[in-house]
């Protein structure tokens, strides 16, 4: 099995005066959107092995698409996080085999680092439907200042037998970060 990709969209996010202040520092986010083909649309399917060895590839494509665009080194990338939605003649099952037991192993490849976990969130939805991808730190869950997000959609995706799979990237943290460490 292999990704049939029909579109690749991107939106990239630069911060420079928030609350009517400079912003010292890169404060980038990228949300990177691949729709494919849900190869089990419309059938229950037991066995999802094959969405889960799809899952390396598809974040193997996510990375070098949302690295493409983002504009700086991998080593500047603080925090990432993922998001699918499933067209609707699929389930969420698709999305949780294609976006949790291999995908993240070549994103930390090419970022260097990434112990923690890739936070993400999951929809069953139709074209357009908006959603928001988390961002946490790529090391330490527990990094505040990265604790953010980036909310995404297509207007034409997914179709009933679509996935549109999220990669999000952070560089910076949050703009005016100030909250300090957990207690």
């Amino acid at each position: 099995m292999t990704l049939d990709i029909r579109k690749v969209v991107s939106v990239v996010e630069t911060t420079r005066i928030e609350m009517g202040r400079p912003v010292d520092g890169l404060h980038r986010k990228v949300a990177t959107g691949i729709v494919l083909t849900n190869p089990f649309a419309g059938s229950y399917i037991a066995d999802l092995g094959p969405l889960v060895d799809l899952g390396a590839e598809l974040g193997q494509a996510l990375i070098e698409e949302a690295m493409a665009v983002l504009g700086c080194a991998a080593s500047d990338v603080s925090a990432y996080g993922k998001a699918a939605v499933v067209g609707t003649n699929g389930e969420i099952e698709h999305a949780a085999a294609l976006i949790h037991p291999k995908f993240g192993a070549p994103i930390r490849a090419v970022l260097g680092q990434g112990p923690a976990i890739i936070p993400s969130t999951k929809l069953l939805g139709g074209p357009g439907t908006r959603i928001v991808a988390p961002l946490t730190n790529c090391s330490d869950i527990w990094v505040f200042d990265d604790m953010d997000a980036i909310a995404f959609s297509i207007d034409d995706a997914p179709r009933p037998d679509e996935i549109l799979a999220v990669l999000a990237l952070g560089v910076g943290g949050r703009p005016l970060h100030r909250i300090g460490e957990p207690a």
